[in-house]
This record gives structure tokens, C-alpha cells and sequence, in this order.
């Protein structure tokens, strides 16, 4: 991912495909990033609560034989950590407590970028109460931040930008029954010009485009996807992207720096 981050973010606002390597074998995955390249996708993500290195690298090394599109790692730990994607978003689970994912993954994480030329996003990752208990909360041990607070999801956000994280990713958990409300992904824009992911609870075209006029660069999308089959994503896509000309304006995002 030569152009790093903040190129990306130039050519979105975009969809993301999450693939998650214990619910895709290879070959699935392979047909999934041609459908997404396709269909317009701007790029991969790849993460599992529960996997280890061994499936991951053999699912993303499918995805990289099949696509040119970025694909970035969403590890759930350090024993996740696979070289054969373009960037890892080096999570920092900053609403929560549990210093395991605060800094104790990260520190586990270094031998793995000294032996790889694997490019880390430092990342402030806000998990957002979808209206369950999802896995990325039960394997955390955290509680997500109140959907129906966005002031609070904001402040977490300026704190990670203020310690110097590259990114922030609003996520609602996979499986979640609703997604990051965009009064809290419009409270988090406003307030930070950092490169910012969306995810989880979001099945519908309409949820992508309401994340992305609220201020999403990233929209990250999963099960939704898998479940109902590559014909699924072109609408995502184009939900997605950026409004035609002839559309209403969305508020412009701020520029990144």
C-alpha cells in the first residue's frame, strides 16, 4: 500500500470488504476481492476474533493472488499478525480499560514488524453499543461506548488523535443489530481530521450511505456481504462512494494532514 493511509482516504470516500478467514476457505475469498474489484470496492480488510496466523495468511494470500486492491489486516491480536498483506491496522482498543488491547498486544506485536516490512496504521479503535453483546466485546472484556452518547465516542477520539493514532475505526461489533448511529460517526468528523473506518450492524445500502454522508472515509462491510453472495457488493460500492454531481452535496470532510 504505497500510498499509505491518507492515499486512500484521497480516492474515497469507499467500501471496505471484511473477510473473516474462520467463515471463508481461500477459494471463497479469492472469488469475493474479484467481485469486490469488480463491483468498486475500495479495498480488503481481513480479521477474526478467534483465528489464528495459519488460516489468516492462507486466506489473504488467496485475496492478494486475486486482486489488486489493498487489503489490510484486522487482527484480534498479535498471534493474528501475517505478512502477506499490504498494511495492519495496529488497533488500540481505546474505549475500553482492558490494557491487554490497550498497549500488552501491541508490545507482543514488535518482533513480527522486525522481522516484516509490513506497514502499521496505529489505529484509535472505538467499539459503539450496536444493541448486543458481540465477540469483539466478549473476547475484550470491554464494555462498548453508549450509542446514544456521541459526545463521548468524540472525546475518545481526540484523546487517540492527541497521542498521536493515525486513524480512528467506529465499529458496532459484527453481528451487531445496528450500526454506529451517524450522529456519532458526524460528532467523531467534526471533531477529528483523521482517516476514519466504520463498521459493524451495517446491512443495507442505505446505512452505507448514511455513514458515509455523516463523515465515514471507510465503510466496512461483512456478513452482509458473505451471506449474500459477490452479487451483493456492487450496491454497497456505489452506496458507498462518493454522491454523483448532479446529487445534493454532502458536507464537505475535513482535509487530512
Amino acid at each position: 500500500m504505497k500510498q499509505g493511509i491518507n492515499g486512500l482516504r484521497g480516492r474515497g470516500p469507499g467500501l471496505f470488504v471484511l473477510v473473516d478467514p474462520e467463515r471463508t476457505s481461500p477459494a471463497e475469498a479469492a472469488a469475493l476481492a474479484r467481485a469486490a474489484e469488480q463491483d468498486g470496492a475500495l479495498g480488503m480488510l481481513i480479521g477474526t476474533s478467534f483465528d489464528g496466523a495459519h488460516r489468516t495468511g492462507e486466506v489473504a494470500t488467496a485475496i492478494k493472488q486475486s486482486c489488486s486492491l489493498p487489503l489490510l489486516l484486522f487482527p484480534g491480536s498479535a498471534g493474528q499478525l501475517v505478512p502477506q498483506v499490504d498494511a495492519v491496522l495496529l488497533l488500540s482498543l481505546v474505549s475500553g480499560r482492558n490494557a491487554q488491547y490497550l498497549i500488552e498486544e501491541h508490545v507482543r506485536s514488535v518482533p513480527f514488524f522486525l522481522r516484516h516490512q509490513v506497514q502499521s496504521v496505529s489505529t484509535a479503535y472505538i467499539l459503539v453499543d450496536g444493541g448486543r453483546v458481540t465477540a469483539v466485546e466478549a473476547v475484550s472484556q470491554t464494555r462498548p461506548l453508549p450509542a446514544d452518547k456521541p459526545e463521548i465516542a468524540a472525546a475518545h477520539a481526540m484523546a487517540g488523535r492527541m497521542i498521536g493514532m493515525s486513524a480512528v475505526y467506529l465499529d458496532a461489533g459484527s453481528g451487531a443489530q445496528e450500526p454506529v448511529r451517524p450522529e456519532v460517526i458526524r460528532a467523531v468528523r467534526e471533531k477529528v481530521d483523521l482517516p476514519l473506518f466504520v463498521g459493524g450492524g451495517i446491512r443495507t445500502p442505505s446505512q452505507v450511505s448514511a455513514a458515509r454522508d455523516a463523515g465515514a472515509d471507510f465503510v466496512v462491510v461483512g456478513n452482509c456481504i458473505e451471506d449474500g453472495g459477490p452479487g451483493a457488493i456492487r450496491a454497497f460500492a456505489e452506496a458507498a462512494s462518493p454522491p454523483s454531481p448532479s446529487s445534493p452535496p454532502s458536507p464537505p470532510s475535513p482535509v487530512f494532514h
